[in-house]
Order: C-alpha cells, then sequence, then structure tokens
C-alpha cells in the first residue's frame, strides 16, 4: 500500500510540475502576442482609446459652440430684419477739376 501512495505522490509532483509549466509558457505566450498585437497596431497608424476620447470630447464642445453660435446668428438677423432701414445717405459731388 505504501508504494502505490508513494507512486500517487510521485505522479502528483510530476503532475503538478507540468502544469506549474505550461502556466509558464501560457503567460510568456500571452506577454508575446500582446507585444505583437501593440506592434501590429502601431504600425496601422492607429489612435490609442485616451487620444480618441480627448478628441470625441473636443468635437463635441465645439459641436455645441458651433449650436450655440447658430442660434446666436438667427436672433442677430432676426433683430436685423425687424429694423427699419435706414435713409441711405447721398453720395457727396465732388467738384469737377
Amino acid at each position: 500500500m505504501q508504494v502505490d501512495n508513494r507512486l500517487l505522490d510521485d505522479l502528483a509532483r510530476v503532475a503538478s510540475g507540468a502544469f506549474g509549466a505550461l502556466s509558464g509558457v501560457r503567460g510568456e505566450v500571452e506577454a508575446r502576442l500582446k507585444h505583437q498585437f501593440e506592434r501590429i497596431l502601431s504600425e496601422m497608424d492607429t489612435v490609442s482609446r485616451e487620444e480618441f476620447e480627448a478628441v470625441k470630447a473636443v468635437a463635441a464642445k465645439a459641436r455645441m459652440e458651433q449650436e450655440a453660435l447658430e442660434i446666436r446668428v438667427a436672433a442677430l438677423e432676426a433683430a436685423i430684419a425687424g429694423q427699419k432701414p435706414k435713409a441711405k445717405p447721398k453720395p457727396s459731388r465732388k467738384p469737377k477739376a
């Protein structure tokens, strides 16, 4: 019986060592894949999420300012349209030389 227990203990140690080695290999493969993806993405001239969000915020702010200016221009145009046209000043005549 004791021989069987020792054999099972040895098998368990070998299996746990193999699983440990496999997890190390897995971590290394993941790190290499991540590095490759980052290299490919940097060569593709893509932007990071942070850069995208920053530009998106700037564009949203610009759009809000543009809409506010449209409302202001419309109000000014309405005010101008409501005014009576002033008499145009008569051009002064210059004496002929």
